[in-house]
């Protein structure tokens, strides 16, 4: 049955059903099925199938807004009925998808899910430029910073941010994570960043990974 709920979800944030993806999110509800599992399996999921129709062109600006639209919908509902385990240790998180790039659903997913967990989390929004990362993880002493794309002509930013850091002596007591369909895990070793994930779930599971290398040390 919660598979099916899940689906449900899914398929209405694909076509973009603003209703469906309501309706979906209340038997969800009316279902006992958790709130968090709905946000991860159906609303992200949703998502994920949207970004792949975009980058295969079958998809354009319109139809990921609409279903954009359909996910925050769901999300509305479900937010405060979330029940997940809270961080022994919050951490302090700068998150932004990186200058160039207006593309901020994954983002938006992946900071939902880390202020769930219970981390402070300072969101710059979209089309962040260098020099605005640093700012403001200088100014909130931040422990991360999580930085998206979804174009390839934007990535380069990521790299210019841990320069930055490096030039101003910073580099060692930040966490640097990245995300977005341009990057991988090679991306990511090869600008000097600590984690990389492929989708907004796996973003949160590479944050706590990273948080307890940090721990133990």
């Amino acid at each position: 049955m919660h598979e099916e709920i899940f689906e449900e979800l899914s398929r209405a944030i694909v076509a973009g059903d603003e209703n469906g993806a309501k309706n979906a999110a209340e038997l969800a509800l009316k279902s006992d099925v958790d709130a968090y599992e709905a946000i991860v399996k159906g609303c992200n999921e949703g998502m994920k199938i949207v970004g792949d129709k975009f980058e295969k062109k079958e998809y354009f600006v319109p139809e990921v807004l609409a279903s954009a639209d359909a996910m925050y919908a769901a999300v509305n509902i479900l937010k405060p009925h979330i029940k997940v385990k809270k961080v022994t240790a919050p951490t302090k998180i700068v998150i932004g998808t990186v200058e160039g790039d207006t593309h901020d659903i994954g983002k938006n997913i992946v900071k939902l899910l880390l202020e769930t967990a219970g981390h402070e989390v300072h969101d710059l929004g979209n089309n962040v430029p260098k020099r605005d990362f640093i700012k403001k993880a200088n100014e909130v002493k931040a422990d991360i910073i999580a930085m998206s794309a979804l174009l390839t002509t934007t990535i380069p930013v990521m790299k210019s941010v841990v320069s930055g850091l490096e030039d101003l002596g910073m580099r060692d007591t930040i966490t640097i994570v990245i995300g977005g369909a341009p990057t991988s895990t090679g991306y990511a070793r090869e600008i000097g960043a600590n984690g990389w994930a492929p989708d907004a779930t796996k973003a949160v599971e590479e944050v706590e990974r990273l948080l307890k290398e940090l721990r133990k040390e």
